[in-house]
């Protein structure tokens, strides 16, 4: 078989040519150039079927994925928003605050260290695409914080630091699961990884790709792997708060 694909790959005869072709025409259809005047129809269908698509997820997420979230959440508050149905894995307690959004394909995994690992999240908060939460002590993301795509936050390593005990797939010992803060307002930039044990301050940012393994004071922007400050009071609030 091997050797018969190879034949056709080098169109060795004109069989063989033919073959190929044939074999092209169904692996990457086209289509002939239509009429302009049907432009107009054709890209009203157009957008309909993403009409269609857009619609189909409305449904989807209000009767079903909304619900089955709310029941696995140990708390929600209201106004609660999702792109995807989170992936929940362990005996972790999921507590939503008002005003939350998810993006899709994100996972919340915890383990078999302690036996309510807890996952906080605030008011107002924005969590993207493709994050990935390991949770095996706590993970608290305060209000008004936003997280960007493809971030990593994991509140210990997974594994025993010692070879001997990694092979011998041993549990982890308590002192290496460390809980996680991103404290409010912070700006976690996409493809970062926050580290076991670390605060993110008030207002910081964290650049795109950064592994976080220190604390970042408030107010800083830090980038880099392992992650440093390279401006502190970055992005203050460009107004004082009202006095009551």
């Amino acid at each position: 078989m091997n050797n018969f694909l190879s034949k056709i790959k080098r169109g060795e005869t004109p069989l063989y040519r033919a073959i190929g072709n044939l074999a092209r025409f169904f692996l990457y259809p086209r289509s002939p150039r239509l009429p302009a005047v049907l432009k107009p129809v054709l890209r009203g269908l157009y957008q309909f079927h993403f009409f269609l698509i857009r619609f189909a997820r409305l449904a989807l997420t209000i009767f079903y994925r909304h619900p089955l979230l709310q029941g696995r959440c140990a708390s929600i508050g209201s106004n609660v928003s999702i792109d995807g149905l989170p992936f929940v894995a362990g005996p972790v307690e999921v507590h939503l605050g008002d005003d939350v959004w998810l993006g899709g394909n994100m996972a919340i995994q915890s383990g078999r260290f302690f036996d309510t690992p807890v996952l906080r999240v605030g008011a107002r908060t924005k969590l993207n695409w493709n994050l990935n939460i390991t949770v095996n002590q706590e993970v608290v993301i305060e209000d008004d914080v936003l997280i960007s795509y493809d971030c990593r936050i994991s509140d210990s390593d997974g594994h025993p630091r010692q070879m001997d005990l990694r092979i011998a797939n041993a549990p982890l010992d308590p002192r290496d699961i460390r809980p996680v803060r991103i404290c409010r307002g912070a700006w976690i930039g996409n493809g970062s990884h926050i580290m076991k044990g670390v605060t993110v301050g008030e207002g910081a940012v964290i650049g795109a790709n950064s592994v976080v393994i220190t604390d970042i004071p408030p107010y800083a922007l830090a980038l880099g792997n392992p992650a440093e400050v390279y401006f502190k009071n970055h992005g203050r609030p460009s107004r004082k708060p009202a006095q009551g």
